[in-house]
């Protein structure tokens, strides 16, 4: 374009010129100040991601992430609270986060005399404490009645010393009365240890490896059993349980001699 050369701008060629600019899409004018023209398209982009994001009308609302709860530090606020067995009871067996709940019919808090010197703690309820409520009542339970009533110990004894009293970790039955894991042991273990507290008794009897692993850290009741052990300031004896002996009874003679142990131990301590 000669006129676009020779800077010869005449009224007619200026228009010429708007009116070419205008056919290549030029829609302003050159103002003073620059203007981004992408900004537009850029908030366009912006509005477009939003909408997207945003839930569709009549769509339910995004799920809620739930939040994760410390059991086991609920289970200690819970344990501490409680100045008495009764409410010990209580509290235990209001406690919403252990799964065995929803699947036992009776919660299985203890039984025996609360004023005794011995303390037998095992794993968790079978099937007839499960439907008694009660721990230690079925064939295992009888057979513990008789170890302990050899060295003149009973759960019905109306003197003190010579009384029983038993409780397990675990006051909920397991589905087929398989061990209690070791999530379900660190829940009930506050409560356990605040029972201890609330009995007082002047010793210890573990019955098998789920209880052993609660309350001491270790299992291995073949290697556990037969010697002391400390909790606290409370002497321990691990047993084989129960149950353990009905089905090797050729173990029984271990029981016997752990018996006798406890035995002396009590009249040692007077």
């Amino acid at each position: 374009m000669a006129w676009a050369m020779d800077g010869d701008f005449d009224r007619w060629a200026m228009l010429a010129a708007l009116e070419w600019q205008a056919e290549l899409g030029a829609v302003e004018a050159i103002g003073p100040e620059p203007v981004d023209r992408f900004e537009s398209t850029k908030a366009e982009r912006e509005a477009k991601a939003a909408r997207a994001k945003a839930p569709a009308k009549g769509a339910p609302p995004p799920p809620v992430k739930a939040v994760e709860v410390d059991a086991v530090a609920v289970a200690k606020a819970a344990a501490k609270g409680a100045a008495t067995l009764e409410e010990l009871a209580a509290v235990q067996e209001a406690f919403e986060h252990c799964d065995l709940k929803r699947g036992a019919r009776n919660f299985v808090f203890a039984d025996g005399d609360p004023r005794a010197r011995v303390m037998v703690i095992g794993e968790a309820p079978g099937q007839e404490e499960d439907r008694e409520g009660k721990p230690f009542v079925g064939r295992s339970g009888q057979l513990l009645d008789r170890m302990f009533a050899a060295i003149g110990l009973s759960r019905q004894a109306p003197d003190a010393g010579a009384a029983l009293y038993i409780t397990n970790v675990v006051p909920w039955r397991p589905p087929q009365n398989r061990d209690p894991e070791p999530g379900e042991l660190a829940m009930m273990r506050p409560f356990v240890e605040r029972h201890i507290a609330l009995v007082d008794p002047e010793l210890i009897v573990l019955m098998g490896n789920p209880a052993c692993r609660a309350l001491i850290g270790r299992a291995g009741i073949t290697r556990l059993r037969g010697r002391w052990h400390e909790l606290g300031e409370r002497p321990v004896m691990p047993m084989f349980h129960p149950s353990y002996l009905l089905r090797r009874p050729e173990n029984k003679k271990h029981a016997w001699a752990d018996l006798l142990t406890i035995k002396a131990r009590l009249e040692g301590m007077g």
